[in-house]
């Protein structure tokens, strides 16, 4: 991911100096677990050693790796020479204990699987913060009217504070979703070859995955299987939606034909090089945009699944991109909403205005179920309400002036509904009376 959406808290995560500082503890610990269960020679006193001497130096890592091809001997290498310089000329090295009985992947699909918790749990906080705002947005505009829409057309009316509750409980899922995939990601495995424990007995890889607070997978082959990443890139690529669908939904507000909310503005901000009056929502844009990386790479991990027998490596080149960027992406969209969010700036009297614009058109189902409890057949209301409506629609459709929806039905002699009855039906808490149902529900919300 380039540097302009990469968070330095997440990038560390993925950089080659964690990863390597990951390697290298994993050899410690393994040393260590060959120590204590003294069934060949490295005694603890060595292990004390390795653990004290060990090191590594990322330039020498690269330039040992631009001769071997092989990431890991080089960084094996390279952590064996900071292990053995000090020790006596002719005396055993220490190094000779490390890596002893294991494979490649033994090492890099355990340290992967430590990187992928680590960066879940940085989502795992960006999701809670911004879950907490949607909550604490949702009761301050607990009261502010506003019309909902559905098919991009006004339906009835609603309360913004609605909006802001139903991301909220989104988000919810999502933070859950994620503490379930982080829990599926964190194995580890130190089995051999084949996963045969040929060579390392299962103790090792015990002891190893306890120190990481790893579960150590029952059956590995020679990697530990990919439908735990590839659930994981799909517990992304679901989370990236939900900040999408509200990315999405300020984008459409922030029209100047509805104009109800705008994304902050900082002081000094440019909207466009041409038109200086331009206030464009290019933050929620840019998370519309960076959702559709992170849902494409989930594809990438299902992908991954499936491996040629116990083991290939066709997984890895595309992993190394895939993972890396879902992670910094979704972590700066994040960012991205934590901050719309948290000052995203609400035009009541636009929403109020907005709320009259089709003349009364968003009671028509208030209407309807009036004139059927009157008496006469839902077919019969219906065809009053229509007609009706249609006639207001064409009307507002059309810019001319005319009477509004419920002047309308006021002169059709077939609507018999008094002064009284429309007064309570055009009031637009009429359609609100229960709406304190979803914010008592909304009190329990909590991110734990």
């Amino acid at each position: 991911m380039i540097d302009r959406y990469t968070r330095p808290e997440m990038g560390h995560i993925f950089s080659l100096e964690n990863k390597y500082a990951i390697w290298q503890e994993i050899e410690v610990l393994a040393c260590e677990a060959q120590a204590e269960l003294g069934k060949i020679g490295i005694t603890k006193e060595e292990a004390a050693w390795i653990r004290s001497r060990a090191g590594f130096d990322k330039e020498e890592v690269d330039a040992i790796e631009a001769v071997t091809n092989h990431d890991v001997i080089a960084f094996l290498t390279d952590m064996g020479r900071h292990i053995d310089a000090g020790v006596p000329e002719g005396d055993p090295k220490p190094s000779r204990w490390v890596h002893f009985g294991m494979t490649s992947s033994d090492l890099g699909d355990t340290a992967l699987c430590y990187q992928l918790i680590q960066a879940t749990d940085i989502l795992l906080d960006d999701c809670k913060r911004l879950g907490e705002i949607c909550k604490r947005r949702a009761f301050e505009e607990r009261e502010t009217l506003c019309v909902g829409r559905t098919h991009g057309i006004h339906a009835e009316p609603m309360t913004f504070g609605m909006k802001f509750g139903s991301w909220a409980w989104e988000l919810k899922r999502d933070y859950d979703r994620l503490g379930d995939a982080r829990a599926n990601v964190a194995f580890g495995a130190i089995s051999g070859a084949v996963g045969t424990y040929s060579s390392i007995d299962p103790f090792v890889e015990e002891y190893v995955c306890e120190h990481l607070g790893l579960a150590h997978d029952p059956l590995s082959t020679q990697v530990i299987s990919r439908d735990h990443h590839a659930y994981l890139a799909g517990v992304l690529a679901t989370t990236a939606a939900t900040c999408e669908r509200i990315a999405t939904e300020i984008r459409n507000l922030q029209r100047t034909d509805a104009l109800e909310v705008e994304e902050p503005f900082r002081k000094g901000q440019k909207g466009s090089s041409a038109m200086p009056h331009k206030r464009n929502p290019i933050t929620a844009e840019k998370v519309c945009g960076l959702s559709r990386v992170v849902k494409a790479n989930a594809q990438v991990a299902f992908d991954n699944v499936a491996l040629w027998h116990e083991r290939d490596i066709s997984h890895s080149s595309a992993e190394r991109v895939a993972q890396a960027d879902s992670f910094i992406a979704l972590d700066h969209m994040f960012q991205c909403l934590i901050r719309i969010v948290d000052g995203l700036v609400l035009y009541p009297n636009r929403m109020l205005a907005n709320l009259d614009k089709t003349r009364g058109l968003i009671y028509s189902s208030k209407v309807l179920l009036a004139l059927v409890e009157t008496g006469i057949t839902r077919e019969e209301a219906y065809a009053i309400v229509q007609e009706n409506a249609m006639a207001t629609w064409h009307e507002v459709q059309d810019c001319v002036s005319g009477t509004s929806f419920r002047d309308k039905l006021e002169a059709d002699s077939r609507c018999t509904l008094g002064s009284q009855q429309l007064d309570a039906i055009f009031d637009p808490q009429s359609f609100l009376a229960r709406k304190d149902v979803v914010f008592d529900r909304l009190e329990g919300l909590e991110f734990a």
